[in-house]
């Protein structure tokens, strides 16, 4: 494999890094509702942890309240209870046909432990990011030893994968920062 081709194979996993971060990052709860808050929560179901979005459909009609209707109403109780499960802090309200859920007001407290929660997360895909950098490393030492590349070449296509990988991880940050100031305002 060329190394070029490489680079390119290494940029296109950090980029999925980035895409599983900022999901990840969605689900940290801030003071307003969001329906990605939820979605990913893992419900039993038919005897499969299935997604929650694949079983309801999950709608915020006003900024501190999530509705949930399931499409299954004998998953109404399976449902209830990953949310209860969840650390999410919220308890459903089940009318039968419709599970509501309703945000409560986030104290100093709250917001200072979901922040740290976010910084957890954003430091697992920087790591996750390095972690690529690293095999990417390995790959082109490998493939200097096996093809006798010269050392320019080395050295050009190392730099080329430390401002790949510091663009990336910049990304995060940013992802992070933005994240960070959504929880924090009141």
């Amino acid at each position: 494999m060329a190394l070029e081709d490489m680079l390119a194979q290494t940029e296109a996993r950090m980029k999925k890094a980035i895409d599983a971060l900022r999901k990840d990052a969605a689900s940290v709860r801030t003071g307003r509702a969001a329906p990605s808050l939820v979605e990913s929560l893992e419900v039993e179901a038919y005897g499969t942890p299935t997604p929650l979005i694949q079983l309801a459909a999950i709608s915020a009609p006003e900024p501190r309240l999530l509705v949930v209707q399931v499409w299954d109403k004998g998953l109404m109780k399976a449902v209830e209870k990953a949310i209860i499960d969840s650390n999410l802090g919220l308890t459903p309200n089940n009318d039968g046909t419709l599970i509501r859920l309703s945000l409560p007001a986030l104290t100093e407290e709250r917001r200072k432990d979901l922040v740290k929660q976010l910084h957890k997360k954003i430091e697992e895909g920087r790591v996750e990011l390095r972690t690529l950098r690293r095999h990417a490393h390995d790959e082109i030492r490998a493939q200097e030893k096996a093809s006798g590349v010269s050392a320019d070449d080395m050295k050009r296509l190392e730099a080329q994968l430390q401002k790949l990988t510091d663009r990336y991880i910049l990304v995060a940050d940013e992802i992070g920062q933005a994240k960070e100031k959504e929880i924090l305002a009141v």
